[in-house]
């Protein structure tokens, strides 16, 4: 798999160190705003939808996103587009169901709902599944750019690797959630930017659209791969493999995508994020990612690459041949912010569920925050080596998008059946869940050992390929059948204890949070100069200012800079305690709030109504 050809020039290299210094310099600039696991885990829960709509796409644009999906694009065409643009078919049970149960019963992780909705024992296989895939999930990342870093300098794939979840672990470790945000959102404007940059260079270098797609053959062209051919790649697998087991699991137990929703002011804001997310920015992602595939099967065909060229190196061939000096540096440093982008929000995600999920509850309860804070900081560096550790498993791989989607069908079913019964039936049972994760991994676990089972299940694919992705759907069929069966077997929770852990009890899970009854009135959001007083409980208003925001004593609010470029960066979330003055425009603050949330007393701040 190493080869020896080293391809750009010396400027190309300067930029690409550049970019590491400049984005391992960035991610420190926010080590300041992390005092806390709030703040280390959930960034303060204080950003806008805009900001964490952009951070999103960083973390699902991969460094295997740019190999595998142009890798899939030379080899199958345009239907390479097709797993960014299933995500619509889960929209339904995230912005309505999922999210906001998830935030409102304060829920730190997918474990812990399970210990809520179920039991510890549903949880500690909730935790073990989930920390299989993320660990898992870094080493195919770190695999990866190893094998990009070695198309281009020849370097060893492993020791690639190995320099970049360093780079990584570090300013993660220092910075947290926080600094993954931040860095996120500048990585994920350069790989778009890059992107397009690289298809319009390429166009140009091809000689025009006409050209480009006269050059591609009929079966390039086409939207969607064949229903169950050939068994590398088809419609139905990719179906199940990715638009049902991937999504489900990437936006309701991935911890990495549920900490950047738990990063949101508010989950009116995460919903605007995900339909944002979902219907613009992913498109534009799957052609930033997919089109280096096509310009290179166009180049073939014209003679501008070698017929024999390697589909897992076609991205960074592309780039060496239509980008000039400087340009592939900047295209190189976008592969590289897009591997980057994924391994710190999975480090991040790591020690969450290791110190929420494991050590708070079975080794030491009632700790300092400091003290957690510090284990989670020893915990990102940890997962950094064991991801390094698996690069050598995902190399035995034929393609990373095989050792992805093997992967992913593998592990992922027991979860996806688990979660999404768990906030929608109230009768599944806690015996139900825990042998889901458990009977369902066996079933899948004996699947690998005998793949005829996968057969009845298959569409008709050739099993010559290992049903790589079938096997997604003989997981969710095995483990919806373990649910169903198991909770006719036993007896449910009162559903009394599942108030604000299911569908059909928001309203309850919302009071709970509050701590009384919501205020939904519509109103206004106000302005005024921040100020810090000691009397103050948490914030106070003028009566003018209550008015405009429809709100009472006792209602949620948030206060942000009135800069609306930070995002929310500097931001506090608050309860009205008191009320003063309409001579008074100022917003009153308790004095340890302006520390929590980095604000700055004298300026102007806006302040909303949550509920």
């Amino acid at each position: 798999m190493n080869q020896t050809t080293i391809v750009g020039t010396a400027l190309d290299y300067w930029i690409i160190i550049g970019y590491f210094v400049a984005i391992f310099g960035f991610g420190f600039m926010f080590a300041k705003f992390t005092r806390s696991t709030k703040d280390f885990f959930f960034g303060g829960q204080r950003f806008a939808w805009w900001l964490i709509a952009f951070s999103y796409i960083a973390s699902v644009v991969g460094s295997y996103s740019f190999i595998k999906y142009s890798a899939v694009g030379f080899t199958y065409g345009m239907s390479s587009t097709m797993t960014y643009l299933n995500d619509w078919i889960i929209m339904s049970f995230l912005l309505l169901g999922w999210l906001p149960i998830v935030y409102f019963s304060k829920s730190a992780s997918a474990p812990e709902y399970f210990y809520k909705r179920f039991d510890d024992k549903s949880r500690a296989m909730a935790t073990i599944i989930i920390l299989i895939y993320m660990v898992g999930y870094i080493g195919i990342n770190l695999y990866t750019m190893g094998v990009a870093l070695n198309a281009m300098l020849g370097t060893d794939v492993f020791w690639s690797g190995v320099v970049i979840a360093l780079v990584c672990a570090v300013y993660v470790t220092a910075g947290g959630q926080t600094s993954v945000i931040m860095t996120d959102l500048v990585q994920a404007i350069i790989l778009l930017v890059a992107g397009f940059l690289l298809f319009g260079l390429g166009l140009g270098a091809i000689g025009g659209w006409d050209r480009f797609w006269n050059a591609l053959p009929v079966l390039h062209k086409l939207p969607f791969a064949q229903f169950n051919e050939p068994h590398k790649f088809h419609f139905s697998g990719i179906f199940w493999q990715d638009g049902i087991a991937n999504n489900f699991v990437v936006f309701f137990m991935n911890q990495g995508f549920l900490l950047r929703f738990l990063a949101l002011k508010s989950v009116k804001e995460a919903k605007k994020t995900f339909l944002v997310f979902l219907l613009v920015m992913m498109p534009l992602a799957a052609f930033a990612v997919a089109n280096a595939g096509w310009l290179g099967t166009a180049m073939v065909t014209v003679g501008l690459l070698p017929e024999d060229l390697n589909a897992n190196q076609v991205f960074v061939s592309v780039a060496e041949k239509v980008c000039g000096p400087g340009v592939f540096g900047f295209v190189m440093a976008a592969l590289t912010a897009a591997l980057m982008s994924t391994v710190d929000t999975l480090i991040n995600a790591v020690s969450v569920v290791v110190v929420n999920d494991v050590y708070k509850p079975y080794i030491k309860k009632n700790a300092p925050d400091k003290h957690y804070l510090k284990v989670a900081r020893i915990v990102s560096l940890s997962s950094a080596i064991i991801g390094i550790a698996l690069i050598p498993v995902f190399a035995q791989f034929s393609s990373i998008y095989a050792a992805h989607g093997s992967f992913i069908a593998t592990v992922t079913p027991p979860m996806v059946v688990a979660v999404l019964l768990g906030f929608t039936w109230k009768r599944y049972t806690s015996a139900a869940a825990f042998w889901t994760l458990l009977g369902g991994s066996i079933m899948i676990g004996i699947s690998i050992i005998w793949p005829v089972l996968i057969t009845p299940f298959a569409h008709g694919v050739d099993p010559a390929g290992g049903f790589k992705y079938m096997r997604a759907l003989y997981g969710l069929v095995c483990c919806g059948t373990i649910a169903v069966i198991v909770t006719m077997m036993t007896k449910p929770k009162p559903f009394a204890q599942l108030d604000g852990l299911v569908l059909g009890t928001i309203r309850k899970a919302q009071e709970k949070f509050k701590g009384g009854k919501i205020n939904d009135e519509p109103g206004r959001k106000v302005v005024g100069p921040l100020a810090v007083k000691d009397s103050v409980e948490s914030v106070s208003a003028s009566s003018k200012m209550m008015e405009e925001m429809k709100a009472h004593v006792g209602d949620l609010v948030y206060v942000e800079d009135a800069r609306k470029w930070l995002g929310g960066l500097r931001s506090i979330h608050g309860k009205i305690t008191a009320v003063h003055s309409d001579s008074d425009p100022s917003i009153y603050i308790a004095p340890y709030l302006i520390n929590e949330g980095e604000l700055i007393e004298g300026r102007k701040h806006r302040m909303e109504k949550l509920f």
